[in-house]
């Protein structure tokens, strides 16, 4: 894939809960390599642009692109092992299954054991705390944690492109820290980021551009840098 050709595209995409739009005919690219954020305010459709790429929720006009190809109707639990993973906001790990257990769920799909192997230890150097609590029960780890196996599991899919739906949600400050520092790792490794958060000010420090949504539609995009110096959104979404 050619490096100007977006890996991920949405082209005038809008999706609904029954007669309720939710997004109005937004259009985004994501080029291979980046973190791209999505910032706005509560019910501004950031989830459900990433939804709507899982077809979660159904795009009822519009395009959505992966690696070139139209993916809307691709049924979501496939898209894994296309190479696009989600972790959806509020973890969603199996509480009744180990550590291991819900790693080895992440590459269910996947039938090269030495590989599933290398990148076990490859989720463990990111994540130390995963590697102590391995065989604890996924509903015992505190918060933090339980996002960081979410993380992790989406890591042994492989995936290209990580779609991150609130990953500092209701986590402590020094923890919120940690989770940004180990996207930006997880990014350096090659995959590509989509994350929706609603701390915008370290979302525009962590991700390369971003796209700002009101009420379903695009109104801004931009250098994350340039987002973060406009004073429009430092008064909206960083409480200046």
């Amino acid at each position: 894939m050619a490096q100007d050709q977006p890996i991920l595209e949405l082209r005038n995409v809008v999706s609904a809960y029954g007669r309720i739009q939710a997004l109005k005919g937004i259009s985004l690219k994501v080029y291979p390599g980046e973190i791209v954020t999505i910032i706005g305010a509560n019910g501004a459709g950031k989830s459900t642009t990433l939804m709507t790429i899982c077809n979660i929720v159904k795009a009822v006009q519009g395009d959505v692109m992966y690696k070139g190809e139209r993916i809307n109707g691709v049924n979501s639990d496939l898209l894994p092992a296309m190479g696009l993973c989600q972790v959806p906001e509020g973890r969603r790990i199996f509480p009744r299954l180990t550590v291991m257990e819900n790693l080895d769920m992440g590459a269910f799909f996947r039938k090269d054991n030495a590989g599933i192997k290398d990148d076990i230890e490859r989720v463990f150097d990111l994540f130390p705390k995963l590697r102590e609590r391995r065989k604890q029960l996924g509903g015992t780890l505190s918060g933090g944690e339980q996002q960081m196996l979410a993380m992790a599991r989406s890591l042994m899919s492989r995936p290209k492109v990580l779609l991150l739906d609130e990953p500092s949600m209701g986590l402590a400050p020094l923890l919120v820290q940690q989770i940004f520092n180990i996207v930006k790792m997880i990014n350096e490794q090659g995959v590509t980021v989509v994350l929706v958060e609603q701390n915008a000010n370290l979302a525009l420090q962590c991700a390369q551009r971003g796209y700002v949504l009101e009420t379903g539609n695009v109104v801004m995009e931009d250098e994350a840098g340039k987002l973060l110096e406009n004073p429009d959104i430092r008064k909206a979404y960083l409480g200046e």
